[in-house]
């Protein structure tokens, strides 16, 4: 049969953000799949050069909405090790806690998406009701749902109080009752069962080829953490262990989420206890600048682990500032796990791996994609932005 194309983007139902995605078909069966990005790039690495550094975490706050503190958590360590600050235990089990509480509502988005996609919407629902008291607690805690503003260089910007641990305590007995109800719900399904085990396999040999991260790599057998394998916050300071899974199919990648749910809500409840052995109010230390200096800092997101760098002069700002996400490591795995599976079960596979878009985007330059000749760099991007804006401008103002 001839060969034929089938898009899946840029824009498409199965994605809340614009991404394509090529395959190559021979009938039903994906013989090869190509990913063009480049739809959503937002600039955000220069744009932090011309901010403080507390500034510069309202805007990475901004580079994913579902995983908003994680890259926070990463720039903190980042610039915490240039200036070489050492926080007060109260600080790290705050981060520890809205660190953890992120990863249950982003796991709990995740299972409720892969239940819609797979057309099993009692999941989805089930998982979007019991996410939002975990939203509640953010909004207790910080003000806010998403985008908390809650982490600062030397700290937090704002503490939990003891007498709020009750209420957060009973939230999560509930959160754990209903994950309860969900790791039934899907462990036990044989529908479930037969459109996941067997699909999307990535070996443990690709994981390592792509370095793949987070649920994408633990599915897989290889068992890397960044909380625990480079400790920071109050992970150091708790017990818990590393969820692994050896069959690497969009099953293993269900569990593994499903049962992290369960490691951080122990986690939480562990920085609960440790916060009343800490005296309130010792949340962050004063910081009056940074020197100049280098500076890499992690932290396990949902998806796995994201990297910032920063290079400073001892100004107010960043000089050099550069994010790396886990979907921009976890996306190309698709050559694997899509290939060679039906299109309905590559699409699958595709949301298995809970990508991220906004945070993988990077462009620098246009090209042609006919002759692959570059046509406009990134300075040319921006001149050809601000020239529209002026056109429109100027239209409006007429």
């Amino acid at each position: 049969m001839e060969e034929k194309i089938i898009n899946i983007g840029p824009y498409h139902p199965l994605q809340e953000e614009p991404e394509l995605f090529k395959l190559y078909c021979d009938g039903e069966i994906v013989k090869n799949i190509d990913w063009v990005t480049g739809y959503n790039h937002r600039g955000i690495e220069r744009i932090s050069e011309s901010k403080t550094f507390d500034e510069v975490f309202f805007l990475v706050e901004r580079v994913c909405g579902i995983c908003s503190t994680s890259h926070p958590f990463a720039f903190a360590n980042c610039i915490e090790e240039i200036g070489r600050i050492e926080l007060p235990d109260r600080a790290k089990y705050i981060r520890s806690i809205i660190g953890e509480l992120e990863r249950i509502h982003s796991h709990l988005l995740w299972v409720g998406l892969a239940g819609h996609f797979l057309g099993y919407n009692t999941v989805f629902m089930w998982a979007w009701k019991y996410r939002e008291p975990v939203l509640d607690l953010f909004e207790m805690i910080t003000g806010n749902r998403n985008s908390y503003a809650m982490f600062r260089i030397g700290g937090n910007r704002r503490d939990i109080e003891n007498d709020k641990i009750p209420r957060m305590r009973k939230v999560l007995d509930m959160i754990k009752r209903k994950t309860d109800l969900i790791k039934g719900a899907i462990m036990d399904d044989p529908v479930i069962h037969a459109r996941t085990k067997g699909v999307g396999v990535i070996p443990k040999e690709a994981i390592i080829d792509y370095g793949a991260l987070g649920p994408t790599a633990r599915a897989s057998g290889v068992d890397i953490d960044v909380r625990r394998d480079d400790p920071y916050a109050a992970y150091p300071l708790v017990d818990w262990k590393v969820i692994v899974e050896e069959e690497g199919d969009v099953f293993a990648k269900a569990k593994v989420r499903i049962l992290e749910m369960y490691e951080s809500i122990s986690i939480i409840e562990q920085c609960l206890e440790g916060l009343k052995k800490e005296p309130e109010g010792t949340h962050y230390v004063p910081v009056k600048n940074i020197p100049a200096g280098v500076g890499m800092g992690h932290a396990e997101a949902p998806r796995g682990e994201v990297f910032h760098f920063a290079i400073t002069d001892g100004s107010k700002s960043p000089i050099r500032h550069k994010i790396r996400a886990p979907s921009y490591q976890n996306i190309p795995t698709f050559k694997v796990s899509g290939v060679g599976q039906t299109i309905s079960d590559t699409t699958i596979a595709l949301a298995a791996v809970d990508p991220c878009y906004c945070c993988t985007e990077r462009m620098g330059f246009a090209y042609d994609y006919k002759t692959g000749r570059k046509t406009l760099n990134g300075k040319d991007l921006i001149e050809l932005s601000q020239r529209k804006t002026d056109e429109i401008r100027n239209k409006l103002n007429k």
